[in-house]
């Protein structure tokens, strides 16, 4: 499919307002893989499709990682999570993407996971810090992954968790595992 009817596709199935954080989402990848000498093609590619399940009906989106079999612990887990197992898998089926990375970076943009990929960290932060996200601490993370995506990483990971214990709910544990990963492997801390 080409760029501009994939883009097409993509923005008609979701809301203006979060076809913008798409955009932003599409134009932070390209910079973080331009800085951190990934694929800046297959991270724009990623970042298009990354929220491409996201206004399904929570049902459908079961459905979709039900069949699909591979992120059914998921579903034990907040519904905020599964557009993105469901959204690799429409990636896939409805778009044509072949791209294993593409559709792991896709799949795990929600959660992380042990031993990401370099497109994997960069679709996982540029979703986390695009231009249009304003929360507490985030120009902090921009600032840190202007010199180390993994340690920007670990930041927002670490404010993810701290923000859901915070709010008294579960984590998935792939972010733990993500974020502890990324400390002993890529930071040795």
């Amino acid at each position: 499919m080409k760029r501009e009817d994939l883009i097409a596709s993509v923005r008609a199935a979701m809301p203006e307002k979060r076809w913008k954080h798409t955009e932003g989402v599409m134009e932070t990848a390209v910079l973080l893989a331009n800085r951190f000498g990934g694929d800046p093609e297959r991270a724009e590619l990623a970042a298009i499709l990354h929220d491409v399940a996201k206004y399904w009906p929570t049902e459908r989106m079961a459905e979709t990682i039900r069949e699909d079999g591979r992120s059914t612990d998921v579903l034990d887990y907040d519904k905020e999570l599964w557009h993105a197992p469901a959204g690799a898998v429409a990636a896939e089926r409805d778009y044509g993407v072949t791209d294993a990375e593409v559709l792991d970076a896709i799949r795990y943009h929600t959660s992380g996971r042990e031993g990401m990929t370099l497109l994997e960290k960069i679709v996982w932060l540029a979703d986390y810090i695009e231009p249009g996200r304003d929360f507490p601490g985030v120009h902090k993370i921009r600032e840190l992954a202007e010199h180390s995506l993994e340690r920007a990483l670990i930041a927002a990971m670490s404010g993810t968790i701290a923000f859901l214990l915070e709010k008294g709910k579960r984590v998935y544990p792939l972010t733990v595992m993500a974020r502890n990963d990324l400390i002993t492997r890529e930071v040795g801390l």
